[in-house]
């Protein structure tokens, strides 16, 4: 028997020393920092964030006059047309033209369109900040549930160890009693049992710890065959004087602080300014222009600085009203496209805010049955000890029997685990509140 606890200890030894070789350490703060850095769907925001910045600037600078430089250097060979001394003459002639152009143009009016899409735009940047903050949210949300989780798994996973070796023991010491007739063979082989089962619970409890590891290492996207070594965490919590407000005010509380719920209200903004802008193209619109053109031929003889400059200039300068009568309603369907897009915000702004308020309640009534559960397994695990001291004393003096020591050392390591998932439940429970009203950040692992 000695002989198979010690090959046991040593290979669960060896496993942990190959794991070693694969683990780094990590801290909670660590693993949102990998995780913010490396994931995908985050970095495609970030990405996304940078169009809408510029979108947003060049509906800024749309208010300002443009201005674009032309020029064009090419051959004619063939027929040439000159007039001298009112006489049309027509030669072959190979004929080297250079032409340059400055244009410029200004919307001088156009019913507000350039002023509801400057608005438009900084109200898409502002959703896609408020995306990006909860996006920030979602990843410690995520990552705290996996990281709390690992821990959990390790904590029962210890409990299981040290079960198995308190059995061990004991299987040990009744193998002495059956040596001097104080206990039966039955009791003997009973206990056998009970470890062998107790050798499985262990490997089930290390598989699924290992099993989540990998999980939370997926999802900090770290190097291939490497896994994280996680920091733990204190678990000891004061009961948030936020239970202490109506249910009514937290609702109003999340509205307020949620950023997924910002970013629908600026995305209703926005689209409200895109449908303004989509309405002034029924109206006219008065633009300013600017034309500057030169050029150089060949066919005269006089110099380039003298024809480009001084004798083939023109300039041309005035303003043009657009007046919409018919076309084939294309500005109707951008109209009618954007009509629909702001609808279809409103739709969801007002699913969003009844989804809110059924988190929140669910977030409030779970967080206080979290509360009750740990006070009832801290009773629970004392009692549990009590009776395992209790019966074990018994045992030993030959009043219980096998069946009362086996019932009392599983109860007090179903007190033990219970116990400890109503901490780590309670402390989720904490964090799912606070992601609940919007006010969830690293800080809430740290503390």
């Amino acid at each position: 028997m000695k002989k198979h606890v010690t090959i046991l200890l040593m290979a669960v030894f060896c496993q942990q020393v190959v794991q070693a070789q694969d683990t780094i350490p990590v801290t909670f703060e660590e693993a949102v920092a990998f995780g913010i850095q490396q994931n995908l769907e985050f970095k495609k925001l970030q990405n996304q964030q940078d169009v809408l910045r510029m979108e947003r600037l060049n509906a800024q600078l749309s208010h300002l006059p443009n201005l674009n430089l032309s020029n064009d250097t090419y051959r004619q060979i063939g027929q040439q047309f000159q007039q001298a001394e009112g006489e049309l003459i027509v030669t072959n002639e190979v004929n080297d033209i250079i032409s340059g152009r400055v244009n410029s143009n200004m919307t001088v009016f156009n019913s507000f369109q350039r002023v509801n899409t400057t608005k438009g735009a900084k109200n898409f940047e502002k959703a896609g900040e408020f995306g990006i903050a909860h996006a920030k949210q979602d990843l410690i949300f995520i990552i705290g549930g996996q990281y709390l989780q690992v821990l959990l798994d390790e904590q029962l996973y210890n409990i299981a160890i040290e079960n198995l070796a308190n059995q061990t023991r004991q299987l040990e010491q009744i193998e002495g009693y059956v040596e001097v007739g104080l206990r039966t063979l039955a009791d003997f082989y009973n206990q056998k049992s009970e470890v062998a089962r107790l050798e499985t619970v262990a490997l089930e409890a290390k598989i699924k710890w290992e099993t989540d590891l990998w999980e939370l290492a997926e999802t900090l996207q770290l190097p291939n065959n490497t896994i994280p070594k996680v920091a733990p965490i204190e678990l000891e919590l004061q009961e948030s004087a936020l239970l202490k407000n109506p249910l009514d005010e937290l609702r109003t509380l999340a509205v307020d602080q949620r950023n997924d719920f910002r970013q629908i209200k600026s995305l209703e903004l926005a689209n409200r300014n895109m449908l303004a802008a989509a309405k002034a193209s029924y109206l006219p619109r008065l633009d300013a222009f600017f034309n500057y053109n030169t050029f150089y031929t060949t066919l005269d003889p006089r110099t380039f600085s003298n024809q480009f400059f001084t004798i083939f200039p023109q300039r041309s300068y005035g303003l043009s009203l657009t007046i919409p009568v018919f076309n084939n309603f294309t500005n109707r369907a951008v109209v009618a496209r954007s009509r629909m897009e702001f609808h279809n915000q409103q739709l969801d702004k007002v699913a969003l805010e009844r989804k809110i308020s059924q988190e929140v309640k669910l977030a409030y009534e779970n967080y206080k049955a979290a509360i009750q559960r740990q006070e009832s397994t801290q009773v629970q695990l004392n009692a549990a000890e009590e009776a395992q001291t209790a019966i074990s004393e018994r045992f030993r003096l030959g009043i219980s029997n096998f069946v009362d020591l086996a019932q009392a050392n599983q109860q007090l390591v179903t007190a033990q685990s219970d116990f400890a998932q109503a901490k780590y439940t309670l402390y989720f429970q904490e964090v799912m509140f606070k992601y609940a009203l919007g006010m969830l950040s690293t800080d809430e692992f740290l503390e």
